[in-house]
């Protein structure tokens, strides 16, 4: 009998799928960009912007409401906290639930707001939809534990390669929103010390912002993972915190809507 290398098969059949479900999402929107009429494309348009917003809107709030509950009932905000993150919350401290959404608040920015934002203006209503299809898709499947690593692992390389100036962007805008354009340099030491090539790149200008410290060893599947630090301040986190972070979060996001707006008003 035949033995069959299933990592190979895993890895094919994790490339196949992101590929399958790239080209549908591009199909649609072109689609909806050149078949449609242009009242049409534009409404289009705005539902997806309004559904992207929606959604990063909800997330913002629903983190401040997590660290109201943390302030009030620890086990309360270690449940609502393990909703939007990957690791293991049952054990955290009141300091790591708060250090939590921080920085999933910081990394929602990039791939919920600026990310989509950014690909629709390269390659419009396509290309942004094919890169929600890609980050959905590592949020899903993305990890490297055993059960998802061949599988998954097409799906975050190329969601490492989609977030690769996006993020970077995102971090330029918090910093620039902050007017504290000297950040810049504490993101450059800080940005790629995170274990993905993208995510420390918001979370370090949020950490230089807050004049805080994020990472640390987390819990990931029953594993404990060993993040280096971002920032040198380790200082309590309390809820002021989460207020000024999500103002930044907001005046990035109107910051990108403007420059979007400015280029497709100067290329049209």
């Amino acid at each position: 009998m035949e033995l069959w290398d299933t990592s190979d098969v895993e890895r094919r059949g994790g490339g196949h799928y992101a590929y399958f479900a790239s080209v549908c999402r591009i199909c649609f929107g072109i689609a909806l960009s050149v078949c449609a009429k242009p009242l049409v494309g534009y409404y289009s348009l705005c539902c997806a912007c309004f559904l992207l917003f929606g959604r990063n809107y909800t997330y913002q709030r629903s983190k401040a409401g997590f660290f109201l509950a943390a302030d009030h009932s620890l086990e309360e905000g270690r449940k609502q906290v393990s909703r939007i993150v990957g690791r293991d919350t049952s054990e955290l401290t009141d300091q790591e639930v708060r250090t939590a959404a921080l920085e999933t608040l910081a990394e929602n920015l990039s791939d919920g707001v600026i990310a989509p934002l950014f690909w629709y203006l390269l390659l419009g209503v396509p290309g942004m939809l094919a890169y929600k299809m890609v980050n959905t898709l590592d949020s899903m499947i993305g990890y490297r534990n055993e059960r998802y690593l061949q599988f998954g692992c097409v799906a975050a390389h190329i969601d490492d390669m989609a977030n690769y100036i996006p993020a970077r962007l995102t971090a330029f805008l918090m910093v620039l929103c902050a007017g504290r354009p000297g950040l810049l340099r504490f993101v450059g030491k800080y940005g790629n010390r995170h274990a993905s090539p993208n995510s420390g790149y918001p979370e370090s200008a949020l950490a230089g912002i807050l004049n805080c410290r994020f990472g640390g060893p987390h819990v990931y599947f029953g594993e404990i993972v060993y993040k280096p630090f971002i920032g040198d301040k380790d200082r309590f986190i309390h809820t002021q915190d989460m207020h000024k972070a999500v103002d930044i979060n907001r005046r990035a996001e109107i910051l990108m809507v403007i420059v979007n707006i400015v280029c497709l008003y100067l290329v049209g």
